[in-house]
C-alpha cells in the first residue's frame, strides 16, 4: 500500500520554476505508476502528467508538455515534478496518485489511482 507526501509547493512569479516531490513510505512503490494531477477552486481534477514503473514512458497533458517534466527515484521512492515557465493558469492544489495496477504505460484517468497524497499548492502571480 503506498502512502503519498507532497513537498515544493509555494508561492512563484509567472515565468518561475517548482519542482515537486512526492515520497511513498509504501514499500512497493518501485511497481506503481505514478501521476501528477491538480485542482484549482471551482474546477475538476485535471490530469498532469504520469510515468510508468520504470520510468521509460511517460505522457503529458497538453497544456503542459515542454514546460513540466515527470521523472522517479526508485531507490528514493520518490517521483518528482519539474514546472517551468509557469502560468498564472498552473495555479492550484497538486496531488501526486500511484496506479497499482497499471503495466506497460501509465493512465491520465484519476479513476485508475487508488492511493493519492494530501496535495500541495502552487500558486502562480502574474
Amino acid at each position: 500500500q503506498a502512502h503519498l507526501v507532497e513537498s515544493g509547493g509555494g508561492l512563484v512569479e509567472a515565468g518561475g520554476s517548482l519542482r515537486l516531490s512526492c515520497a511513498d513510505s509504501g514499500r512497493t512503490f518501485s511497481s506503481y505508476a505514478m501521476g501528477w494531477f491538480r485542482q484549482a477552486p471551482g474546477k475538476d481534477r485535471e490530469f498532469v502528467a504520469c510515468i510508468n514503473w520504470s520510468g521509460s514512458r511517460t505522457s503529458y497533458a497538453d497544456s503542459v508538455r515542454g514546460r513540466f517534466t515527470i521523472s522517479r527515484d526508485n531507490a528514493k521512492i520518490t517521483v518528482y515534478l519539474q514546472m517551468s515557465s509557469l502560468k498564472p493558469e498552473d495555479t492550484a492544489l497538486y496531488y501526486c496518485a500511484a496506479d497499482q495496477y497499471a503495466r506497460g504505460a501509465c493512465s491520465g484517468n484519476y479513476f485508475a489511482y487508488a492511493y493519492w497524497g494530501q496535495g500541495t499548492q502552487v500558486t502562480v502571480s502574474s
